[in-house]
């Protein structure tokens, strides 16, 4: 008997997403059907990080930003211990998602997502707020493959008068170089920088300033030491080196960006939603009063995705499921899978741990793990996603995809992955000692044909 989790109207389904201090949940409007992203916020955990105040202003913020290009906000509902912030659900993932599987991306999608991106944060420029963390994962696609901008976390509303910012946040790579310099920056201008990084990572597929040594990487950052590949366009390569232009007072506006020939073709302006009151005095409300919503029944993590039978009989390319596992190198070019019967957090964890120990960046979402970093001869960028499944209760599938980088590269972080992650890898018993495992010459010759 399945047991359905309510939050008021909501009725609240799988975990969708996951940050340090809350959770997103897919969840239903039982009156109209609608589909939502719930964001879940425990309010003891606010209360002890001194959370209230940012949270405040991060719901303040979207209730102002009503715009075709920045994730809407419906409403938001507390109980004695949650907080829930009711989103527009995006069915088409991240744009970081589609940069790893599929590289650089053409021109002519490109510069799609960056119109987009500009009439967005431009909107939300005219209303006061400044975003402070643009970045590819930041930005979401709806099912016909527009952008949305989201997570408005560590976004700024400055108070009436203050000219000048003065928190250093965002992420380092996409950081303007006057935010890290400590003297105080404007909002708008540091975004711009930001929008040009996320335009020139779109076209080339890789970041202009990536350095391991965080103190190299802001060297470079103030300096604006970068160059453009040689399949940039004319056009692309001189607005993107207008917008990464460390002197604040020559870097483009967005006005200028706007009148840019490059960036006006085949530009159509976002229609903008009708002006409307806002109010937040509801905000207020939920942290101080919160009204009483039914609670949802406590199971904070359903876990990886479950894969059935079906599943795996589409992974394996046929029936033949021994193909799932084969270490042939003809059949790892691409992607590889090993099983563990340990915890996925336990696996999960134990990857991060390999992977950072040989030197790549990781980042986590969801049980999938981007890995990144140079290739073993420091000469090209290297890329792998990793995802946990669920074949079975005591067992788990991982799966690694090569995203970036030549095959030879792959099959040498694989073995050295491998050889370091025997404590969590699933090992049958070897086929010597059962001869029943192995497959006759009739069946190897039919896996063929699947």
């Amino acid at each position: 008997m399945v047991v359905l989790r309510k939050v008021g109207k909501y009725e609240v389904g799988r975990t969708i997403g996951e940050g340090t201090f809350a959770k997103v949940k897919f969840a239903q409007n039982t009156e109209t059907g609608e589909s939502v992203a719930m964001k879940v916020l425990d309010r003891a955990t606010i209360i002890k990080h001194k959370m209230a105040d940012q949270i405040k202003r991060e719901i303040s913020i979207m209730k102002l930003v009503r715009h075709p290009h920045v994730v809407r906000l419906h409403e938001v509902l507390a109980s004695r211990r949650k907080i829930y912030i009711i989103l527009e659900f995006i069915t088409g993932g991240e744009l970081f998602d589609k940069i790893v599987c599929h590289g650089k991306l053409s021109e002519t999608d490109s510069r799609r997502y960056f119109q987009q991106l500009i009439d967005g944060v431009d909107y939300c420029h005219s209303k006061g707020v400044y975003h402070r963390d643009l970045k590819p994962e930041n930005l979401l696609l709806d099912s016909q493959g527009n952008l949305k901008i989201s997570d408005f976390g560590l976004s700024a509303l400055p108070a009436e008068g203050v000219g000048l910012l003065q928190t250093t946040c965002g992420t380092p790579n996409y950081v303007a170089p006057e935010v890290l310099s400590h003297k105080g920056y404007n909002g708008a201008i540091a975004d711009v920088w930001s929008c040009g990084v996320i335009l020139y990572v779109l076209l080339a597929g890789y970041l202009p300033f990536d350095e391991v040594d965080l103190g190299t990487l802001y060297c470079k950052i103030e300096k604006a030491e970068f160059s453009c590949p040689s399949w940039f366009s004319i056009g692309a390569k001189s607005l993107i080196h207008r917008i990464l232009d460390p002197n604040t007072d020559s870097r483009i506006r967005i006005e200028e960006i706007k009148n840019d020939e490059w960036f006006k073709k085949d530009y159509v302006t976002a229609s903008s939603f009708e002006n409307e009151d806002v109010n937040l005095d509801d905000v207020y409300a939920v942290f101080d009063d919160p009204e009483e919503v039914r609670e949802p029944f406590e199971n904070n993590d359903l876990g990886p995705m479950v894969l059935n039978a079906f599943d795996l009989i589409i992974l394996s390319q046929g029936l033949n499921l021994s193909a799932l596992f084969e270490r042939r190198q003809d059949n790892v070019k691409h992607k590889s899978r090993f099983l563990s019967q340990k915890p996925a957090k336990v696996a999960l964890s134990s990857m991060e741990v390999v992977a950072q120990s040989m030197g790549f960046k990781t980042h986590i979402r969801n049980y999938k793990m981007r890995v990144e970093g140079v290739s073993a001869d420091k000469l090209s960028h290297f890329s792998v996603m990793l995802e946990i499944f669920e074949v079975a209760p005591s067992f788990l599938m991982v799966e690694i995809q090569r995203t970036v980088g030549d095959a030879k590269e792959f099959l040498k972080f694989n073995k050295n992955f491998y050889s370091k992650l025997d404590d969590i890898i699933w090992r049958p018993m070897e086929k010597s000692r059962s001869r029943s495992l192995r497959p006759s010459k009739r069946q190897t010759s039919n896996s063929l044909l699947h």
